[in-house]
């Protein structure tokens, strides 16, 4: 598929490429759509198996964040950046440095902030390149806790739509991925009465949950066929698919993790299944809330009552989806595309 081709699939404004060989920086930024305001959203700094692995990630995430946007209320656009290499390396300052003049190069189009592989220590070397970057020390800074806290509230929120109380205790949740988010939501979780099967390939990760919160530890492969009230995805995407489809015993799917879908289909037969599945873009938007607040000068309480709202959010999409025999996926599409489409008629506001 062609550079153009793959850009007008999903819609998008913008694609850049920025490279400092000598520096070790080879980045991707994407603007999908700045219809509500400019894109935001968060710097992947991921081993890709190919070049072409790197562009599609940051075509679906920035897409993705033009949706979470939307849904949730904000004014942003929605975008995404990617930094090929490992991001395991200890020298960081001038890979980040260099990602900054990317950044500025945008001209505020673009607004950059930690995601997966990078920390608000890496965004204040960004910061000394250019001013468009949040989750910043000293600011909002981590937004793990909001994160989480946005994902509790909506499994929250399926539990009560599939069983009339949203109580959580006693209920069994799978939590896949014990990074920042899946640590705090498990957090949340334990501090309702909910019993935890937990995974991650960090075996330290694992032990700190089970050693704190009591969970019970599978291996990585197996979490797919725990027999568990929630499984909630809090590592990378692309967990719903062909192979795990067969073997998935949940009721309900709610969890962190972006792309959750491998493919758009996969949320068709989810709800052929009878599965009930929280739109990852929905559920997870406690950071994008977190960066937002900060941008505006919201207090932690602020941003954290914001993502409250995400509870009501998705009862009203699970009710649209009932009411119209949709699954819930397609009605939170369709919620995000027409807040963007009428948002066009207005004037932009952010130049």
């Amino acid at each position: 598929m062609e550079m153009f081709e793959m850009m007008g699939r999903y819609e998008h404004e913008q694609l850049v490429f920025w490279s400092e060989p000598t520096l070790g920086y080879r980045g991707i930024i994407a603007i999908h759509d700045t219809t509500l305001g400019p894109a935001l959203g968060g710097t992947r700094f991921w081993r890709y198996d190919s070049d072409r692995d790197a562009i599609i990630d940051a075509l679906r995430l920035s897409r993705g964040m033009t949706y979470k946007a939307a849904v949730s209320g904000l004014n942003l656009g929605g975008g995404k950046s990617v930094i090929l290499g490992d991001n395991r390396v200890a020298d960081r300052e001038m890979i980040f440095r260099a990602h900054g003049r990317a950044v500025e190069s945008l001209g505020g189009r673009y607004i950059t902030a930690e995601d997966v592989g990078t920390s608000p220590a890496d965004m204040d070397y960004v910061l000394a390149e250019t001013d468009h970057v949040v989750g910043i020390y000293g600011r909002s800074g981590d937004p793990s806790p909001v994160t989480a806290y946005g994902v509790f509230v909506g499994i929250r929120a399926a539990v009560a739509h599939r069983t009339g109380s949203d109580d959580l205790d006693g209920k069994h949740v799978a939590v896949q991925g014990l990074g920042h988010v899946g640590y705090w939501l498990c957090k949340y979780l334990a501090d309702e009465g909910a019993r935890l099967t937990v995974t991650d390939i960090d075996a330290g990760r694992v032990q700190r949950v089970v050693d704190e919160f009591g969970a019970t530890a599978v291996d990585p492969d197996a979490i797919y066929a725990v027999d568990a009230d929630v499984f909630a995805p809090c590592a990378l995407g692309a967990v719903v698919n062909d192979d795990t489809l067969p073997v998935l015993k949940f009721g309900i799917i709610a969890g962190a993790a972006n792309n959750q879908l491998a493919l758009s289909h996969h949320g068709d037969a989810l709800h052929e299944a009878g599965i009930l599945y929280a739109p990852d873009y929905v559920i997870n938007a406690g950071g994008l809330i977190n960066v937002y607040g900060e941008l505006h000068e919201w207090s932690a309480e602020r941003s954290k009552l914001k993502a409250g709202e995400i509870y009501s959010s998705l009862r009203k999409i699970f009710q649209t989806a009932d009411d119209e025999s949709l699954p819930p996926a397609e009605a939170a599409d369709r919620v995000a595309e027409d807040r963007v489409a009428r948002a066009r008629h207005l004037q932009r506001s952010f130049v």
